[in-house]
């Protein structure tokens, strides 16, 4: 009987620590394997310290990134991934949507941003243009809106584990992964994310501006604004019945609800109820009723 094929796993965030816990549970995982743990300063936690913690309790093998060569075994695995991989053979990437849609960055931002009803996780085989590799097999789950990204990370967490455990499975039955083309001809796109994109746009309706922020919220850093050129956080907010404004200037405050601020936006009224500046501190409430969000 032939002796199971060993697999590096690159893992990073809380679907990667979701994923080794599961593998862990399932007994998928022994000395042989390599977890390789990434770190990512974009975000509020990158739960790399959790899953060393993890690793380090099950005797697990594992480095950081900066000290990882090259992988040797004949599967590798990419969980939550954010930096580019070498499309070996053996090279299976888990991706956070239901490809061909979405190929590319943050596309459960993009997918709350869009009101998708239906979201999910593919696993595929590397190629060399990203996210077009054949499909090894897809999990989806249906959401409701308005829904906020850590909920949303919560919920596909399962879609992660199914897939991972079912694809080492089978690598370590010696059993041969196959994928199918993708229709490329259904492809869509979701672009890399910089700080510019977290700016909210006010001209926007108050609705858009609410499923922005619930999309770009924790883990990530917060949609931004700017109040007399400082930039703020704006982590909730609710819409609020719009009335009808003469000079109507989207970012301007119109009310103080409860001590939270309303503000005009090119198609309604937001209710801003969580405001904080880049250290963490409350804003609320404001020091002047007459603030404009730029």
């Amino acid at each position: 009987m032939p002796q199971n094929q060993n697999i590096t796993l690159y893992v990073m965030s809380q679907k990667g620590l979701g994923v080794v816990k599961a593998l862990t549970e399932q007994k998928l995982l022994d000395a042989s394997d390599l977890l390789v743990i990434g770190r990512d300063k974009n975000v509020l936690d990158d739960y790399a310290d959790k899953i060393i913690d993890h690793c380090k309790k099950h005797k697990l093998k594992f480095e950081e990134r900066k000290d990882h060569k090259k992988a040797s075994s004949t599967y590798t695995m990419a969980i939550s991934w954010r930096w580019m991989l070498p499309p070996t053979k053996g090279l299976i990437i888990l991706h956070d949507s239901l490809l061909p849609k979405y190929r590319g960055f943050l596309p459960l931002v993009s997918a709350i941003m869009n009101s998708e009803k239906t979201v999910g996780v593919t696993a595929l085989f590397a190629n060399d243009y990203y996210d077009s590799g054949d499909i090894i097999a897809q999990a989806e789950t249906n959401i409701e809106h308005p829904i906020r990204i850590q909920d949303l990370i919560n919920l596909i967490e399962k879609n992660y584990q199914e897939l991972s455990i079912d694809i080492v499975q089978k690598i370590k039955e010696n059993k041969i992964i196959e994928g199918k083309a993708q229709d490329h001809s259904q492809a869509t796109y979701s672009l890399w994310r910089d700080q510019e994109d977290y700016r909210i746009d006010w001209s926007q309706s108050a609705e858009d501006i609410q499923r922005f922020i619930f999309a770009v919220g924790a883990p990530y850093q917060g949609a931004s604004s700017l109040i007399e050129n400082n930039i703020v956080r704006i982590f909730d907010a609710e819409p609020f019945p719009d009335k009808e404004i003469i000079n109507r200037d989207p970012g301007k405050v119109i009310f103080l609800e409860q001590k939270n601020p309303v503000v005009v936006c090119g198609n309604g009224l937001l209710k801003l109820t969580s405001i904080q500046d880049n250290f963490g501190n409350s804003l609320l409430p404001l020091s002047s009723f007459r603030t404009r969000f730029k």
